[in-house]
């Protein structure tokens, strides 16, 4: 019994000796090759996109008027707070107007004078004018009267005349808004005097400036510039744009292009534009920063694959697509703007390729996967780069 176990323990150490030496190169056996990758494809996401160029800019008002006052006098009144929103013919200012008053009513006072004498001068030619005969005066005397009337008559005009201008000036003792919008703050408090006299050097009283609509003022390139004139001569509207303040990650506020500068900036090859956004609650302030996008392209029928199946091959890009046979094949593309997370492929790629959509690092050119369905799905998007980061082309799902 004991011979039997020493001879079943001799053959098992013979047999592990030749596996070992198998496994050390002594054997002949063949190495076994390692099963291929599995990668996950899906055709690329069809949807129709509207691509914009992105650009930074400044708010500036559409409207900007001094207030100045057109009579001098001392200020007896402010009738606004500071950064209100002031409304076409509101009161602002109002100037000591008692001189004015007087002046006013000595002007009346002549009219009614003047008026006096026009009626007696016309009383005295309608005597005379009538008369024939032995009853007729001399035609120096009817000239003469007819002469009086005739300057009655002007002096009444001059006089009234003279009644407008004072009750004008009475009228601008009380300084209104001459446009609507945000006013700034005084630059004359009550009690000081101000000076009507010299125009556009008469004392700034406050400015306005008027916010809705509001204008949105950049810098484009003159690629740019050729576009949009093309544009308008073919279609004859305005292009659509969309501004984000520094403190917002989406693009809420919407207005149009509406001018063009006469002519480009020589040393920088750019040319300035200005959007135009309404603002009726007069959120948005001149002088305020924002990222504006313009629509560079319409709308269009893109095809879109996730950013990360763009892969770069020295100076081109490609996406790694599966054929029926299993071969994995890289495609040169062009490539747009990223969407939602996807990116937007002008050409390369025919919307049934078979994309692979994961495990990029197994799925090299030429070599052969197994594959198993997926899908290509938009995600959320993400919030748009901050103020220092250079601009790109960008492009929004319809």
């Amino acid at each position: 019994m004991r011979r039997r176990s020493l001879l079943i323990g001799a053959g098992v150490l013979v047999l592990v000796a030749g596996v070992a030496w198998r496994s050390l190169g002594g054997g002949a056996a063949e190495a076994v090759p390692p099963p291929p990758a599995v990668v996950q494809i899906a055709q690329p996401l069809e949807r129709e996109v509207t691509e914009w160029d992105d650009y930074v800019g400044r708010f500036a008002p559409s409207r900007t008027v001094e207030v100045r006052p057109r009579v001098s006098g001392a200020v007896t009144q402010v009738l606004f707070r500071d950064g209100d929103i002031v409304r076409k013919g509101q009161p602002l200012f109002a100037i000591d107007a008692r001189t004015y008053r007087a002046a006013l009513a000595e002007a009346q006072a002549e009219v009614a004078s003047a008026r006096s004498n026009l009626a007696l001068a016309q009383s005295d030619y309608s005597r005379v004018a009538g008369l024939t005969g032995d009853e007729a005066m001399a035609a120096s005397e009817v000239d003469a009267r007819r002469a009086r009337m005739r300057a009655a008559s002007a002096a009444l005009a001059a006089a009234q005349a003279r009644v407008q201008s004072r009750a004008l000036d009475v009228e601008f003792a009380t300084v209104r808004a001459p446009i609507t919008g945000r006013v700034s703050d005084r630059r004359v408090d009550a009690g000081n005097l101000v000076s009507g006299e010299g125009g556009a050097n008469a004392t700034l009283l406050t400015t306005i400036n008027a916010v809705d609509p509001i204008y949105f003022t950049f810098d484009a390139s003159e690629a740019l510039f050729l576009k949009t004139q093309r544009d308008r001569a073919g279609t004859g509207s305005s292009a659509n744009v969309q501004v984000r303040l520094q403190d917002e990650a989406q693009y809420r506020w919407k207005g149009k292009l509406d001018f063009t500068d006469n002519g480009l900036n020589p040393r920088s090859g750019t040319i300035r534009l200005r959007a135009v956004l309404p603002n009726p609650d007069g959120f948005l302030t001149p002088g305020m920063f924002g990222n504006m996008r313009l629509a560079n392209a319409g709308t269009v029928r893109a095809l879109l694959v996730p950013d990360e199946a763009v892969q770069a091959d020295q100076a081109r890009k490609v996406v790694l697509t599966v054929g029926r046979d299993g071969v994995v094949t890289a495609k040169p593309v062009e490539v747009g703007p990223v969407v939602n997370g996807l990116r937007v492929i002008r050409s390369g790629l025919e919307r049934d390729d078979r994309v692979v959509i994961s495990n990029f690092q197994s799925a090299a050119a030429g070599s052969r996967v197994e594959t198993k369905p997926g899908r290509i799905v938009p995600g959320k998007a993400g919030p748009a780069p901050s103020a220092g980061a250079p601009m790109a082309a960008q492009a929004t799902l319809n």
